[in-house]
């Protein structure tokens, strides 16, 4: 399926998507239980087991959208380990917008490589603005964190990059969006939670029993919101959407400075003005 443009209609329904995605990020964060790998495995079990109910509903993705399931199950299982470790070394309000501001930039350049889709100069304007603008919000942070926590939040950027490409491709060849979402997520939860009940023990299960509530709340969350964007992306460019969805970054900044007393300086204001104003060169 073709991508066309970012409607008024697909931006209002990723900045939905936004939103879902900072509260998930801002609940896994603020779990109080002190073993990241344990809380990002609740969440992965969580949107596994939503997927898994939803999964009857909404049939199979077409046979070509396999192959791109396949790896990106391979990515997430990378994704999920380095976003556990750069939570474990830093604030949610620097390495969430560190490592969601600067992966669409490396969006951009490998959907030129990859997809064949130049962004206009309009589009290339609000990413960079919106890519500057978050990354700004983090480094407004950066004296209180160890290297570790940017290289971790790097990291994390350069696989949710990949994923994302791995993941648009796959929706638009599934014919099906809905679909690709609700196997992919059922598929990738099942060897990373795994492997995290092998490396913790046999306390694991009971951890994650006690975090069920939080795990299922966040875990829908996740799979509402990547379907959304996946959706979006199978009808606008990937680039752009890519871009849009960071725009998650706003609201885990306003979640961070309310609800875990992480503090809103004027960088992070004037970081958040960029993002507004990139949002609105991609709509031009």
């Amino acid at each position: 399926m073709p991508a066309t443009e970012l409607t008024f209609g697909i931006t209002l329904a990723v900045l939905a998507a936004a939103l879902l995605h900072a509260g998930w990020n801002a609940l896994l964060k603020s779990a109080s239980g002190g073993d990241p790998l344990l809380d990002m495995a609740s969440v992965v079990a969580g949107s596994a087991l939503c997927g898994a109910a939803v999964a009857p509903f909404v049939g199979l993705p077409d046979a070509a959208a396999w192959k791109f399931a396949a790896l990106s199950t391979a990515i997430h299982f990378a994704y999920y380990v380095t976003l556990a470790q750069a939570y474990r070394t830093g604030d949610l309000s620097f390495a969430y917008p560190l490592m969601r501001g600067t992966a669409p930039l490396l969006v951009t350049v490998l959907g030129i490589g990859f997809l064949a889709e130049w962004p206009a100069p309009h589009a290339a304007a609000g990413i960079a603005l919106i890519s500057a603008g978050i990354v700004s919000i983090a480094l407004a942070r950066r004296g209180r964190h160890p290297p570790a926590a940017a290289a971790w939040a790097l990291a994390n950027a350069a696989i949710i990059a990949l994923y994302t490409l791995v993941d648009g491709a796959g929706a638009r060849a599934s014919n099906h969006p809905a679909a690709y979402v609700v196997w992919l997520t059922v598929l990738e939860g099942i060897p990373f939670v795994g492997w995290v009940l092998l490396r913790r023990g046999p306390g694991a299960l009971a951890y994650l029993r006690r975090g069920a509530r939080r795990g299922l709340a966040g875990g829908a969350a996740s799979l509402a919101a990547y379907g959304i964007v996946l959706w979006a992306m199978t009808r606008a460019p990937v680039a752009a959407v890519a871009a849009l969805r960071e725009t998650s970054v706003l609201f885990a900044a306003l979640i961070g400075a309310v609800w875990l007393k992480e503090g809103l300086t004027l960088p992070r204001l004037a970081g958040a003005a960029s993002v507004v104003l990139g949002i609105a060169a991609l709509k031009l």
